[in-house]
């Protein structure tokens, strides 16, 4: 079959309707638990790209015309210069006639042109005992020469099944252990007293977290870093619940927390970074942190009825503190990158 890849017009308003609709229908296909894509924050994320990064896309058609597929390469260009990700959606009413080999073939050749020495992507996988999933992502990047480099697990929590008992028990016993530390609450943007202490704590996430085999280095975040990003969470009409913990000797915030949802997915959360300087861990923080902004997301969201987060699954203390409060494995979200 004859397959032509195409740099995206980010001014054609139907093709981009069309791509949303693929983008749904790979999710009803491969992850019938998570809610569609908000088209909004969709049509945005194809017009430009997140702060700190550039975005190209590429749309893949057959002979006549037809719109298969397409495919995302970012481009960090602030830190991480020698590394892209990759994402490919192929409708799936298409599947399996080449459209994504040949818009690999384009975000490699891309990706060279540029100067990228890696290329990294992700593909869902099954869970033992777990939901089906295709799995066909993981047999495509080995079909490609591509690397697992870091496995990812998803795990989800059932907001309708929650024992506030047990939550308040667990987030007693930990503040007893953390006596000279400070709640600190709020919603969108970070107070300015607090923002360079986020930049800090944003900045460590990746010298922290279990990152395996991916060529990622830590990020140079600093308060206008944050600051654009959370002009950009407002312009995709997200919106972010934070807790933190602050050191009462100090001032100085050694732990946060995020939990952030679409405007119009209002049942189903996510919940981003959890973080605890090093300099403060021992106290129970990361325990503080998750339960205090699990509460205070509930009290200002009540259509929640899922929670969903994703840990390295060799990251077994956040997995501990995640279980205790009730999420549950779902599929493994596993990391392949190629060496360019």
């Amino acid at each position: 079959m004859s397959i032509t890849v195409t740099p995206l017009d980010t001014g054609d308003a139907a093709l981009a309707d069309r791509l949303w609709e693929i983008s749904a229908a790979v999710t009803a296909a491969d992850l019938p638990d998570l809610p569609p894509p908000d088209q909004h924050s969709f049509s945005l994320n194809l017009r430009e790209p997140w702060p700190g990064n550039d975005r190209e896309h590429f749309v893949a058609r057959d002979a006549a015309g037809t719109v298969l597929g397409y495919a995302k390469l970012d481009l960090p260009v602030l830190d991480n210069l020698t590394i892209a990700e990759a994402e490919i959606e192929v409708d799936p009413a298409h599947r399996r006639r080449g459209a994504g080999r040949a818009l690999l073939a384009a975000l490699l050749d891309r990706a060279r042109a540029l100067g990228r020495k890696h290329l990294a992507g992700m593909a869902v996988e099954q869970l033992p005992g777990g939901p089906g999933r295709a799995g066909a992502g993981a047999a495509f990047a080995k079909a490609a020469g591509f690397s697992m480099a870091l496995a990812e697990v998803r795990r989800r929590l059932d907001v309708t099944a929650i024992d506030r008992a047990v939550l308040d028990d667990l987030l007693t016993r930990a503040w007893s252990r953390a006596k000279g530390y400070s709640l600190v609450r709020w919603r969108g943007a970070t107070p300015e007293d607090l923002v360079a202490d986020v930049a800090y704590l944003d900045g460590r996430l990746i010298q922290d977290a279990p990152m395996g085999d991916l060529a990622w280095e830590p990020q140079k975040v600093d308060a206008s870093r944050v600051r654009a990003n959370e002009a950009a969470l407002a312009r995709h009409r997200r919106t972010a619940y934070h807790a933190g913990v602050r050191h009462d000797a100090t001032g100085r915030l050694a732990a946060w927390t995020t939990i952030g949802r679409a405007q119009d997915r209002r049942t189903h959360g996510y919940q981003w970074i959890t973080i605890v300087d090093p300099d403060h861990r021992g106290h129970r923080l990361g325990t503080i942190v998750k339960i205090e902004n699990l509460y205070h997301a509930l009290a200002h969201e009540p259509e929640f009825v899922a929670i969903n987060t994703w840990n390295a699954a060799s990251n077994k203390h956040m997995i501990s503190i995640n279980e205790v409060l009730g999420f549950r494995a779902v599929d493994a979200w596993n990391n392949w990158q190629i060496d360019l």
